[in-house]
C-alpha cells in the first residue's frame, strides 16, 4: 500500500484513469472482461485508477463488489495506485473504507453521502470519521448534496493526516479557488466534471493541475494527447481536440440524462470489450447513437 503522503504526490504526476464496470448477461461483475479491458489500457502511462468510481457504476454497484474490482484491478495493474470509490451513509462508508484497505487498495475517493441533504457540521463529521476509521488517503469529492467550503476542509486537514486530496464536481470555481488558495500543497487537486477536458483548462486557472478521464476508457491516446497538452499549456492544441472529438462527443453524451456513463461504456464495447448493460435506472445508448459513437471513434483511434 502507497502511503497517503505518497498518494498525494503522485496524483499530479499524470491523468487519472476512470475505468468502467463490465457486467454479465445476470448483472453480475465481470472480472475477466475487467481484467482484458484494463491489460489493453495498461500499456499506457497514468498517475493511477479510481475504480468504482462515477463511471464505474458506484451507484449501482453493492459494498462486496467494489471489493472484488478492487481485487481485480490489483491483480492486473499491482503497480499502479488504486483509489476506490467509498460513500453512501457514514457506517457503510466506514465498512467499505476498512474493506477497501484489507483488500490492498491504495486510496478512497469519498462519493456523496446518501439522499438527504446535510448541514456542513455534519458532512464534516462524516468526513472525518471516515478519514479516521483507515489508513488509506482519502480525496473528498465536493458533488451533489456534499459540498464542503474551504473552512471545513482547513480543519479536516488539520485532523485528518490521510485526508490528501480534493476533486470538485460541482463546477463552483469560487469555491474551488478558495480551496486551492486556503490549503496549498497540502492535498492534490482533481478535476471531477463529467468528460473533464472540457473544463480542465478552466479549473487549471484555479489550481486544478489534473483530472480523471472518462474517454481514457476507449480512446486513451486521444485522452493522453489532450493531457499532454494541457499540462504544457498548449491551449490551442487542447482547442482543437475540443472541437474535434470532446464537443462531438459532449453532444452524443448530453442526449440524455446518465448518458456521461453510458456513452463510455459504450465506446468501450465498440472498442471490442464485454461491458454488458449499464445497470439501471441508467439506460443504454440507442441504435443510432451507437452508430453516431462509432463514427466519432473511427477519426480518434
Amino acid at each position: 500500500m502507497i502511503s497517503p503522503t505518497d498518494l498525494r504526490d503522485v496524483i499530479p504526476t499524470g491523468l487519472l484513469s476512470f475505468p468502467v464496470t463490465p457486467f454479465t448477461d445476470e448483472n453480475e461483475f465481470n472480472a475477466a472482461a475487467f481484467s482484458s479491458h484494463l491489460e489493453w489500457l495498461s500499456s499506457y502511462d497514468i498517475a493511477g485508477l479510481i475504480v468504482a468510481g462515477g463511471t464505474g457504476e458506484f451507484f449501482s454497484l453493492a459494498p462486496g463488489e467494489v471489493v472484488e474490482i478492487v481485487k481485480t484491478t490489483k491483480d492486473v495493474q499491482p503497480h499502479d495506485p488504486v483509489i476506490a470509490g467509498c460513500g453512501y451513509g457514514t457506517k457503510i462508508a466506514v465498512d467499505l473504507a476498512q474493506a477497501v484497505e484489507a483488500a490492498g487498495g491504495d486510496g478512497l475517493l469519498l462519493l456523496p453521502h446518501y439522499l438527504i441533504g446535510a448541514p456542513q457540521d455534519g458532512i464534516e463529521d462524516h468526513i472525518r470519521t471516515v478519514c479516521q476509521s483507515t489508513n488509506l488517503g482519502v480525496i473528498v469529492y465536493n458533488r451533489g448534496q456534499s459540498v464542503v467550503t474551504a473552512e471545513t476542509l482547513a480543519r479536516l486537514c488539520d485532523d485528518c493526516p490521510n485526508l490528501i486530496g480534493f476533486k470538485d464536481g460541482t463546477g463552483d470555481i469560487d469555491t474551488v479557488r478558495r480551496i486551492t488558495i486556503q490549503n496549498g500543497e497540502r492535498l492534490a487537486y482533481v478535476g471531477g466534471m463529467p468528460t473533464h477536458e472540457l473544463f480542465a483548462q478552466a479549473f487549471r486557472g484555479a489550481g486544478v493541475d489534473t483530472y480523471s478521464s472518462a474517454v481514457f476508457n476507449f480512446v486513451p491516446k486521444t485522452a493522453l494527447r489532450f493531457h499532454a497538452a494541457f499540462v504544457a499549456g498548449d491551449d490551442a492544441a487542447c482547442e482543437q481536440l475540443l472541437r474535434e472529438f470532446f464537443y462531438p462527443f459532449a453532444e452524443i453524451r448530453d442526449r440524455k440524462t446518465g448518458y456521461a456513463v453510458s456513452a463510455i461504456k459504450a465506446g468501450v464495447k465498440l472498442r471490442g470489450f464485454d461491458t454488458g448493460r449499464v445497470r439501471s435506472p441508467l439506460t443504454d445508448l440507442t441504435g443510432e447513437e451507437v452508430e453516431m459513437m462509432q463514427a466519432l471513434i473511427a477519426r480518434f483511434e
